[in-house]
């Protein structure tokens, strides 16, 4: 099977590109810098007479907080580009795996978010990758949308890398404690991806095209994220930082606003497809051992 990567170094893109071959896929892999999702012609030659089986898109405008300032960017690389991958790979009669995010949601339920709850987003990144979701289901009869949660991974920028960083430099830490998501490790989202790239078939013969919900269990805090990594990190180098401290969102205010609850409902996905969330503790071990090993 060939298999299209697009967003190649970002977290996801990353353990896809690492991966895929160990499962015996033929791959095809582009990072932002090699091919811009926003250019539709571009898309287009990628595509065209590729000769992939199954595309997933891992590229994406991910800077939750500079998208307030750039939103022409990021509705261009959120909504424009997988609209331009739907309708290249419909044309050619490829599916597409598209990740989205759990910040379509205001986080005003009550509750663990499902896959048909109504999409309200906060912000400008919010606004685009929801416009994205849409275009993809409108264009596209094959496709699968699988919306992931407070992403961390060993490539790219993210809340674990923060944390290091600031725990080498302080010795306190104030961390929000009223925001609850479910922190997910990418290369278990890398893992689902090619398990569910690899049954095209069987989600052709039963249906199962659409949106799913995949995070890390069990649901958290960013207060209490960043304490267990805090603590792992101590068990493998010292570290000046004394105290995680638990502060409100109203303490830390942001140019976009967050929603206060992100914890995502996966019991979809495993009634499909028997696919469970996995731990996020274990992601966050395997990742600080990859780190460290470094």
């Amino acid at each position: 099977m060939r298999l299209a990567i697009l967003g190649a170094k970002g977290q996801v893109g990353w353990e896809l590109n690492r991966r895929a071959p160990t499962l015996g896929y033929d791959v095809l892999a582009w990072d932002m810098a090699e091919l811009d999702i926003a250019d539709a012609a571009a898309v287009d030659r990628a595509l065209g007479d590729s000769g992939v089986d199954v595309v997933i898109n891992a590229a994406a405008y991910t800077a939750v907080d500079k998208a307030e300032q750039e939103p022409q960017r990021a509705f261009a690389v959120n909504r424009d580009g997988p609209a331009h991958l739907a309708a290249a790979c419909a044309r050619s009669g490829i599916p597409l795996l598209h990740i989205s995010t759990d910040y379509v949601f205001d986080g005003a339920k009550v509750g663990a978010y499902a896959e048909q709850d109504p999409a309200t987003p906060l912000g400008v990144y919010g606004q685009s990758k929801w416009e994205g979701d849409q275009a993809v289901c409108r264009l596209s009869s094959r496709h699968l949308i699988l919306r992931v949660s407070w992403v961390f991974g060993i490539e790219g920028q993210n809340f674990v890398k923060t944390i290091l960083r600031l725990a080498r430099a302080r010795e306190e830490l104030r961390v929000v404690a009223d925001q609850y998501g479910c922190p997910t490790y990418a290369g278990d989202i890398a893992a689902v991806l090619l398990d569910l790239a690899g049954r095209v078939a069987e989600i052709d013969a039963r249906a199962l095209w659409g949106v799913y919900h995949y995070g890390g269990d069990p649901a958290t805090t960013w207060h209490e994220f960043a304490s267990a990594i805090v603590e792992q990190a101590k068990r493998r180098e010292p570290l000046p930082v004394r105290a995680v401290t638990a502060i409100t969102t109203a303490d830390y205010p942001t140019p976009a606003a967050r929603p206060a609850n992100s914890v995502l409902d996966c019991s979809r996905l495993t009634a499909c497809f028997g696919i469970r969330p996995a731990s996020w503790r274990d992601g966050l071990t395997v990742m600080l051992d990859a780190l460290y090993a470094r």
